[in-house]
């Protein structure tokens, strides 16, 4: 990933993260979103079974700060990020969520660069696109 032509952020094979934080997102949703996405088993185990977390292969993840995941189209053309948080709150809250997953040792963790213009590169290995609610618990 890179910000102004500069590399920023890049791991291997693992998991891309795009984090939306509101403002009602506690700790706690921190750091069960944190262990989701430590053990949630949708890599591919010797045959080919998704049975297998980040942690389990020791891939890394790249964590990207994305306030338009909270985008609402439901009136108009313009979407809404009002859900958002405020960047302040958002940018401690991911940095929280960054340092719960930097504590597993099996795996490299990445960032962007929270407010940025991110340059995203990846290759989609895999039909798993899932998105993750810490309110819902789903």
């Amino acid at each position: 990933m890179e910000v102004e032509g500069r590399l920023v952020g890049q791991i291997g094979p693992g998991l891309l993260v795009f984090v939306g934080a509101a403002d009602s997102d506690e700790e706690e949703d921190l750091h069960w979103i944190a262990g989701k996405i430590l053990k949630m088993r949708i890599l591919d185990d010797e045959a080919g079974t998704p049975n297998l977390s980040v942690t389990d292969k020791g891939q890394g993840i790249l964590v990207i700060s994305q306030f338009t995941l909270f985008a609402s189209t439901k009136k108009g053309n313009r979407p809404s990020y009002t859900a958002a948080g405020a960047p302040e709150n958002a940018k401690s809250k991911i940095e929280v969520l960054t340092a719960l997953l930097q504590k597993e040792p099996r795996v490299q963790v990445e960032t962007g660069v929270f407010g940025a213009n991110m340059k995203v590169r990846l290759t989609n290995d895999g039909p798993f696109t899932i998105w993750i609610d810490s309110k819902a618990r789903e």
